[in-house]
């Protein structure tokens, strides 16, 4: 089958399955019949959700932040790509102001952006000069290929000051229905930005396309799908109400700032208990362990209360919250966001997590050599913690840089441990992610340690530096 508008290869899929005819045959019936009567009745009215991953959609978004883009990523059943910041220089680009922001606190942002910029330009200079002296160019090297690599490693390290507000891009091809369902999502967002790019998704799937694969004229790849995908109500509902019901009745508990990533492995023995940990942890700032031994001595009115709060939102078609999925083993991770912004494109578990903040602290990695360079660093950082900390949330979330730690759950079963902790480890890859992939297979050691010897992860102290 050549490629179709998505709604007509569902419609067309979904007649092939329910006649005797051939796909030739389904076809045909498709180019003179109507298949937005067809997807209004069976799809979005009686809730034959299926239909809806027979038709895909190719989907681009050009000049958002990083904040929204890390929230359209945010699907599980998702494919696609950003824009890197290990091969591309993000320093001219500008960035995202928040239209929440009064105009006076929109000018205090801007000033501390662009500081953040100048800085994010100095290290890069500072450590692109620091690896030019200490890793000589080998003979057999190129003279491009050594330059494009050590550039590669000093934008790892300048990266750690670019914060949310910067623009990127993002590709992605998902069916009608994750897309269905993202847009949803992101037309309930608290920023205004996520909300606006969800409408305009929406927009984008009923027009004709603006990048045509054939020079005839296109058609809209999904008309239907606009009509349909108003703000979803449950999930920013049951978060608000969870988190008022943790307020007022969880012990107070500290948050304690980090200067470096920790990774807490716990094997959940009951359902139920995970569950209510899991519900709780985005609404909170306690770690995953508290939640969960605070669960497992609650009585089961207690629990049951809990979940009652996540449900009294839900509609008939409502899918069960993303904490009620469960998970072998649960990692709970305190890294930088920039490491999460890696770790998050791995769909095949579970992921919750906490309100970003700069709260918890920021990573200070080896590769901030004592000098100019983590002087230039911990310098910018502070800065733009102190101006943080004078703007409105939650806008003020788009200012924190990548080196701010944030708190993240991983749900996973072995094999899903096995492949991030022996992928991420590896000399080719950024060392913040490393190190935490290193973590999770000595975490597993501690529990199963039978499992963890058949992990091949490599140490974080094994380096090929000039291998990329």
């Amino acid at each position: 089958m050549s490629p179709m508008p998505a709604e007509k290869s569902a419609y067309a899929l979904a007649r092939y399955s329910r006649s005797a005819d051939s796909i030739l045959e389904s076809l045909e019936w498709v180019r003179t019949h109507n298949s937005m009567k067809f997807l209004e009745s069976f799809y979005f009215q009686y809730g034959h959700a299926s239909i809806a991953d027979l038709g895909h959609v190719g989907l681009c978004w050009e000049g958002i932040s990083e904040l929204a883009a890390t929230e359209v990523e945010d699907e599980q059943l998702w494919d696609g790509q950003a824009k890197s910041t290990r091969y591309q220089d993000f320093g001219k680009l500008g960035f995202v102001t928040p239209p929440e922001f009064s105009e006076a606190d929109a000018a205090v942002y801007q000033a501390a952006g662009r500081d953040l910029l100048a800085a994010y330009e100095r290290l890069h200079a500072l450590k692109f000069e620091e690896l030019t002296r200490s890793l000589p160019r080998p003979a057999e090297m190129k003279p491009d290929a050594y330059e494009r690599n050590l550039k590669a490693r000093a934008f790892d390290v300048a990266r750690y000051v670019l914060f949310f507000g910067i623009p990127t891009n993002v590709g992605q091809v998902t069916s009608i229905r994750t897309l269905e369902k993202q847009i949803r999502r992101l037309k309930a967002s608290e920023f205004a930005e996520i909300r606006e790019v969800g409408g305009e998704a929406a927009m984008a799937v009923a027009e004709t396309p603006q990048c045509l694969w054939h020079e005839s004229v296109g058609e809209p790849v999904a008309p239907t799908l606009a009509k349909y995908v108003d703000a979803d109500p449950h999930v920013a509902t049951a978060m608000k109400d969870l988190r008022l019901w943790a307020a007022q009745n969880l012990p107070v508990s500290p948050v304690v700032a980090l200067s470096e990533a920790q990774v807490d492995l716990v094997r959940p023995a009951e359902a139920i208990v995970d569950i209510v940990a899991s519900l709780l942890y985005p609404v909170t700032t306690r770690p995953y362990r508290e939640l969960y031994e605070w669960a497992l001595a609650a009585s089961g009115a207690v629990r049951n209360e809990v979940i009652d709060v996540a449900l009294r939102s839900r509609a008939r078609y409502d899918e069960l919250l993303r904490s009620f999925r469960g998970g072998q083993y649960v990692f709970d991770i305190v890294m930088d966001i920039g490491a999460y912004r890696d770790l998050h494109r791995h769909r095949r578990c579970v992921q919750l997590r906490q309100d970003y903040t700069f709260e918890l602290g920021y990573g200070t990695p080896e590769a901030f050599t004592e000098g100019p360079i983590r002087e230039t660093y911990q310098a910018a950082m502070g800065a733009a913690l102190d101006v943080y900390r004078r703007l409105p949330q939650p806008a003020a979330q788009y200012l924190l840089p990548f080196g701010a730690h944030g708190r993240f759950l991983f749900k996973m079963d072995f094999a899903e441990i096995e492949y991030i902790s022996k992928l991420r480890s590896g000399v080719k890859g950024h060392f913040s992610y490393r190190d935490i992939a290193w973590k999770m297979k000595l975490e597993l050691g501690k529990v199963e340690p039978e499992l963890a010897r058949l992990i091949a992860a490599t140490p974080p102290w094994e380096e090929v530096p000039l291998t990329r």
